[in-house]
C-alpha cells in the first residue's frame, strides 16, 4: 500500500472520529508512517522513559556531617513548639508526647532524636543531593499611621476585591494551587501585578496599614514576609504575611547580575539597597520587574517573633522555611551549608515551620535568622549550596507522611 493511499485512509478515519484521543493517536500513526516511507525501513526507536529519583532516601546518623556537635536542645525547644500543631496527626502523636518529657539538655535531646526518628536525605530529581540554602529575617521598619511628604509608600492589608480560586474539588491533581484573581465584567482575570499597583494605589480595594519612607525597604519587607513596625510614639506592631497577588516571584538580584550591575561576590541585600540609593532613576523600574506583591495583617506583640506557615512562633536560628510538597511542616530538618560571610560550616538541626513563595524544590531551605539589623546582616548575604536531611518518626516513610 502506498503512502498516498494510506494518507487518504487516515484522513477519512479522522473525519469519521471526533475523539481527541483518536485524533492524536492517528496523528502519531501518520507521522510514524511518513517517517518510515521517507527514511526507508529503519525502525523507529521507542521513546526513552526517564523516572525522577525519589525525593528522599534513608540515611544514618553517621552520614550527617556535624550531627554530634550540634546543640540539640535548641532544636528540641523549636520542635516542642511545633508539636502544639503536630500532636493531632497520627504519625506524630507518640514522638510529640515523648518530646514533652525531654529536658533541655543537649545530650538528652540528641538521644531523643536518635531513638525516635529516622533520617532521610533529600535529593533532587536527577539524584544529586545538593541544593540551595538562603536566609530570611524580620526587619525593623520605621513607619507612620498616616501618609505625609516623608512616609509615602503604603503597607497594604489583603484586598477585599481579590478572589482566591481553589480548583481541588474539580481537579484534585491541582489541589496545591490557589489562583488569585479579580472580576472584570463577567470574567475572572489575574489580579494586578506590582507595576500596576505601584502606578495607581487606588486600583486595589485595600486598606493601608502603615506608611513607610523607603520603597526598597518596603520591597524587602515583601520578600521577608513579616516585619516589626516602629511608630513615632515608641510603640511597635508585628505585621505578618496575609496573602499575595498570585504573580510569580522574580529575583531582582538575579537581574542585576545578568545586567552586570553587580558581581556574584557583591550580591547581598545591603548592596542591592546601596545600588538603589545610587540609581534612584532606575530603582522603581527594577522593583516592578518582580510582579509579585505581598499583603500584610497586624499581629499582637505577644511573641518576639511572628508565626510561620505552621502557625507557631518562629525560633531564631532554628526555624526553616521549606517547600511543603517535599517536607512536612513541623518536621526536624538537618542542614549542612556554610555561615554567611565566613568560610566555616553551618551544620545544625532546624525545624520546618515556614514556607515562602521563592522556596521551591526538594533540597531548598530558607534559614530564619531572627529580628532586626544583626539578623538582616546574616540573612542578606546567605545564598549557599547545602544538603538537607528530614527526620521522620520511626516506621514512617516520606511517601506516608501527611504534608
Amino acid at each position: 500500500m502506498g503512502i498516498t493511499m494510506m494518507k487518504k485512509d487516515i484522513t477519512q478515519l479522522i473525519a469519521n472520529k471526533t475523539s481527541p484521543k483518536v485524533t492524536t493517536y492517528v496523528g502519531i500513526v501518520l507521522l510514524a508512517v511518513g517517517l518510515f516511507y521517507l527514511g526507508g525501513c529503519a525502525p523507529i526507536p521507542p521513546p526513552t522513559v526517564i523516572e525522577d529519583a525519589p525525593a528522599a532516601f534513608q540515611s544514618s546518623w553517621d552520614n550527617i556531617p556535624g550531627w554530634k556537635e550540634d546543640h540539640h536542645a535548641e532544636a528540641l525547644a523549636a520542635f516542642q513548639r511545633s508539636c502544639t500543631a503536630l500532636r493531632y496527626k497520627d504519625e506524630w502523636v507518640e514522638v510529640c508526647a515523648r518530646a514533652a518529657t525531654i529536658p533541655h539538655d543537649s545530650d538528652a535531646a540528641r538521644t531523643f532524636f536518635e531513638c525516635y526518628f529516622t533520617p532521610w536525605q533529600l535529593q533532587n530529581a536527577d539524584g544529586s543531593q545538593e541544593g540551595t540554602i538562603t536566609g530570611y529575617y524580620v526587619p525593623d521598619i520605621d513607619a507612620s499611621c498616616e501618609p505625609d511628604s516623608t512616609y509615602r509608600y503604603p503597607i497594604f492589608s489583603r484586598p477585599k476585591d481579590m478572589l482566591v480560586i481553589d480548583l481541588s474539588d474539580v481537579y484534585p491533581e491541582l489541589g496545591k494551587y490557589r489562583l488569585r484573581g479579580r472580576v472584570e465584567g463577567t470574567r475572572v482575570v489575574p489580579y494586578w501585578d506590582r507595576a500596576a499597583i505601584e502606578s495607581d494605589h487606588a486600583r486595589i480595594d485595600a486598606d493601608p496599614l502603615f506608611w513607610v519612607r523607603d520603597p526598597v525597604e518596603l520591597f524587602f519587607l515583601h520578600i521577608q514576609g513579616s516585619g516589626r513596625v516602629n511608630l513615632a510614639d515608641g510603640s511597635k506592631v508585628m505585621i505578618n504575611y496575609a496573602d499575595q497577588n498570585g504573580h510569580p516571584y522574580r529575583s531582582i538580584g538575579k537581574l542585576l547580575l545578568e545586567r552586570n550591575e553587580m558581581t556574584r561576590d557583591q550580591m547581598s541585600m545591603q548592596n542591592i539597597a546601596r545600588w538603589g540609593e545610587e540609581n534612584p532613576h532606575k530603582i522603581h523600574t527594577l522593583l516592578n520587574e518582580n510582579p509579585s506583591y505581598v499583603f500584610f495583617t497586624p499581629q499582637p506583640m505577644d511573641e518576639p517573633t511572628p508565626p510561620g506557615a505552621q502557625g507557631v512562633p518562629l525560633t531564631s536560628r532554628r526555624s526553616l522555611a521549606v517547600d511543603r510538597s517535599y517536607v512536612p511542616l513541623g518536621a526536624p530538618v538537618f542542614i549542612a551549608t556554610r555561615w554567611p560571610r565566613e568560610d566555616k560550616p553551618l551544620q545544625q538541626l532546624m525545624v520546618a515551620q515556614d514556607t515562602g513563595g521563592a522556596i521551591k524544590g526538594r533540597v531548598r531551605g530558607d534559614f530564619f535568622w531572627g529580628v532586626g539589623d544583626d539578623a538582616g546582616w546574616h540573612a542578606g548575604a546567605m545564598k549557599y549550596p547545602g544538603r538537607m536531611w528530614v527526620l521522620l518518626p520511626n516506621g514512617v516513610a516520606p511517601a506516608q507522611i501527611r504534608l
